[in-house]
């Protein structure tokens, strides 16, 4: 990765975590589930979906399901900054009117399919991917879940019905921030070893650092992992990521900010994105 891509991509995603810091007022979102999938979605809309942006309709496109419809901040923000949404819209979060709301709709352009419900849009991906190949095509699916979502049954039956369909167009990415709602996920019902589990359902599986523009690069090169198998990449993340002060806060799941706290943390964040972009630099080097 050369040094311009990778100074683009973090500001692409200062530029995401703006927009979901100040969606973060009047009204408030799941603030910290958002800023934690910021820098995934970012590289996927930048390096990786084979996307029109004149056609976005295009049968023959990638997908990207949000199944954290939670988190569609994040989605709203890369929408916006990849010029498929109006900046203009984001102005009417929560606002009757409009669509911009706590999960996504399909009047939004890019969004794919409405979620909410945690737990249904890997087998909607399946769908999609069963689809493509019947009409031979080489599009891709990917679909974002969180890792409290892994607790949902239809995760684990979607996936052995992916897995003996051999859907190797099929992606799951799981942002994996280790809080779900407002406890560690390994209190309430422990998840690990994720790797081993999904191996067993007989996916293929990476675990990567999922703010490292380096290490997703190094993932989604090798999709698919193993053909015949769905791929599943394991993003190690950090709730609130990009505002040191509520980074791994699980009060910080939802947050309806003042508008003083909504500059601080946008100072914060401008502050982070300085020595973060400097010290990954180094390191591509």
């Amino acid at each position: 990765m050369t040094d311009q891509r990778l100074r683009d991509l973090h500001v692409a995603s200062r530029r995401v975590r703006e927009h979901i810091i100040r969606l973060a007022a009047n009204g408030g979102c799941y603030l910290g589930a958002a800023l934690s999938c910021a820098d995934t979605l970012v590289y996927l809309y930048k390096e990786v979906l084979r996307i029109d942006l004149n056609r976005l309709t295009d049968p023959a496109r990638d997908y990207l399901l949000l199944s954290k419809g939670h988190s569609v901040p994040a989605l709203y923000g890369t929408l916006v900054d990849v010029g498929i949404l109006d900046e203009k819209r984001l102005a009417n979060h929560l606002k009757v009117g409009d669509a911009v709301y706590w999960h996504p709709n399909r009047q939004i352009p890019g969004v794919e399919y409405h979620s909410g419900s945690l737990g249904h849009l890997l087998s909607v991906g399946i769908g999609i991917a069963i689809d493509m190949r019947l009409r031979q095509q080489s599009s891709r699916v990917f679909v974002v879940l969180g890792d409290g979502e892994l607790n949902e049954g239809s995760i684990w039956e979607g996936t052995l019905v992916a897995a003996s369909l051999c859907l190797d167009n099929l992606v799951l990415v799981i942002d994996r921030n280790g809080l779900q709602a407002n406890l560690p996920t390994e209190m309430l019902n422990p998840l690990e070893p994720i790797e081993e589990k999904f191996e067993a359902f007989h996916c293929a599986v990476r675990r990567i650092d999922g703010h490292s523009f380096a290490d997703l690069e190094w993932a989604f090169n090798k999709i698919p992992f193993s053909e015949g198998h769905p791929s599943v990449v394991i993003a190690n993340t950090v709730r609130g990521k990009g505002v040191p002060s509520i980074e791994g806060r699980a009060d910080r799941w939802f947050a309806n900010l003042s508008c003083e706290e909504v500059d601080a943390m946008l100072r914060e964040l401008q502050e982070q994105h300085l020595s973060t972009s400097m010290s990954e630099s180094i390191l591509v080097k």
